[in-house]
């Protein structure tokens, strides 16, 4: 790498400097990695050790706040005349923690299944899922799922919104219930309209003639048709092809409102990229955004019909990035044949980011606490808590990753993990080679404090009972590395920094 320091190369490759911003939520000061500026990682290494999962709630907050000003501003500039709904797709993640905080902040709700609804009844009996929130009911709907439904909106909550992805659905949802409902369609999209990298997405919804269909089973009935659902892609990073993509969608809804007085939403999906996986992030939020408010007001006119409001349903965008991976250098071993050498993390990366599996060609942002004066070298890392040959990141055909010279004890810190990542390779329970989770720090903001809270890493003991195995009969240490910890309140030398704010210390074991 021609003597480069691995700051040199950062210099170079993405102009970040000694200190000061990496990207939106990322920053360097004093040589100590920082979480949003304030939340100091190496301190939290220090304290807590590694594998160590930092969950940050006041990014989710920030995130919905800055689309809603994003928005704002693409209205103004257009004089868009509809509102503007933003929707929290929860299957990115469904911690009770998140879930909240993106409802404090004022996000609308989305569900792809029958738990969603369940966990949402929930929610507004106790207040934290307030009456004037939408619920936009997506995806395929079993037998469990439509009377999900059907329960909640016979409770009294009214501003629940169906959408239609099959009409068996329909005729079922407008005889059982039992006041007006409001429904939406989803469009389905020939293969050829959707993202080619998700052509999964081709089998939802309905095509035009079912929507007729849809159309005249409602009309003469009290229940009404106000949401048409577009969705071509997810993660769409060209504003300008996801704009096209949408183009039909924009045409079909303005000729569906000019028959259906009804429909007034247009919810053009998820897809919302963020910065949360490449420092080299870029994105045409307002050129996106103005291009589709601008062709929505052409194709209404041309019907005469008014423009609708619009719906947005994130759940990467809203998650990705307020949550942290730090994982340690247990071992460094040479690679064969002129390859990168091995950095032999202690955890499982197939574990704990299973998106590298699964969606090809997933990127995470990985950067080293320290030694960024060191030497950067290619290197490629791997798990040691399995035995498995996909254990390892980057996969293949990517290029390795350049990180410090140092190897052993480096902690290596993995961004953009908060969608997904735990709800696929699942909370509790057992894991591919028993891999226990690592302990985890909540942190939200209460008034003008951080309140911080702990969760104790998995317990191997607990693994065990869960795969049938006595309790009594067990006499299984934890390994030190993840060995439980005193969890009183304490206070330290070295306290985070939070600039201009106080900070509450609460810390609790809390139950699995």
């Amino acid at each position: 790498m021609n003597g480069l320091t691995y700051l040199e190369h950062m210099h170079q490759h993405h102009g970040v400097t000694a200190a000061g911003p990496l990207n939106s939520f990322i920053s360097r000061r004093d040589g100590h990695l920082l979480f949003d500026d304030r939340i100091d990682l190496n301190d939290l290494v220090h304290q807590y050790g590694a594998p160590l999962e930092v969950a940050y709630l006041p990014l989710i907050t920030r995130q919905i706040a800055d689309m809603h000003a994003k928005v704002a501003e693409a209205r103004a500039a257009v004089q868009y005349s509809g509102e503007f709904y933003y929707a929290y797709a929860t299957k990115a993640n469904f911690a009770e923690e998140v879930v909240r905080t993106a409802l404090q902040s004022g996000a609308h709700y989305e569900t792809s299944a029958a738990a969603d609804i369940v966990i949402a009844h929930q929610l507004w009996r106790q207040g934290l899922l307030s009456a004037d929130r939408y619920m936009f009911c997506n995806g395929s709907k079993d037998y469990s799922y439509r009377d999900a439904i059907v329960a909640l909106h016979d409770a009294g909550y009214d501003r629940l919104v169906p959408i239609v992805d099959d009409l068996d659905e329909l005729v079922y949802l407008i005889s059982h219930c039992r006041n007006p409902l409001l429904l939406g369609v989803r469009a389905r999209f020939d293969i050829g309209d959707v993202d080619p990298d998700h052509p999964g997405g081709e089998r939802f919804g309905l095509t035009p003639a079912e929507i007729d269909s849809a159309m005249a089973m409602v009309t003469g009935t009290s229940h009404k048709i106000v949401l048409y659902h577009a969705m071509v892609g997810s993660q769409m990073e060209d504003a300008n092809l996801w704009r096209i993509r949408l183009g039909a969608s924009v045409d079909s809804y303005a000729a569906l409102a000019a028959r259906m007085p009804d429909l007034h939403f247009f919810n053009f999906g998820g897809g919302m990229p963020t910065d949360a996986y490449d420092i080299g992030f870029t994105f045409d939020y307002q050129g996106f955004l103005q291009g589709v408010m601008r062709a929505m007001q052409v194709a209404c006119a041309a019907q005469g019909v008014a423009v609708p409001d619009l719906v947005g349903e994130f759940g990467r965008y809203t998650v990705a990035s307020h949550s942290v991976y730090l994982m340690e250098v247990g071992a460094v071993k040479s690679g064969r044949g002129g390859a990168p050498d091995w950095y032999l993390l202690n955890g499982s990366l197939m574990v704990s980011l299973p998106d590298t599996l699964i969606v090809e060609g997933q990127q995470f942002i990985v950067l080293p606490l320290d030694n960024w004066h060191q030497p950067v070298r290619p290197v490629r890392l791997a798990g040691r808590y399995t035995c498995d040959t996909d254990d390892f990141y980057p996969r293949p055909g990517q290029p390795p990753l350049l990180l410090p010279m140092g190897g052993e004890r480096m902690v290596i810190a993995f961004f953009g993990i908060g969608a997904y990542q735990q709800m696929l390779s699942g909370r509790g329970g057992a894991h591919h080679c028993l891999t226990p989770e690592m302990r985890r720090i909540i942190i939200e903001s209460e008034d003008d404090a951080l309140i911080m809270r702990e969760t104790a890493p998995q317990h191997l003991n607990d693994i065990m009972v869960t795969l049938g195995y006595h309790r009594d009969t067990l006499e299984i240490r934890q390994p030190a590395q993840v060995e439980s910890h005193d969890t009183r309140e304490r206070t330290t030398s070295r306290p985070m920094r939070m600039p201009a704010r106080r900070v509450v210390r609460s810390w609790k074991r809390v139950a699995r």
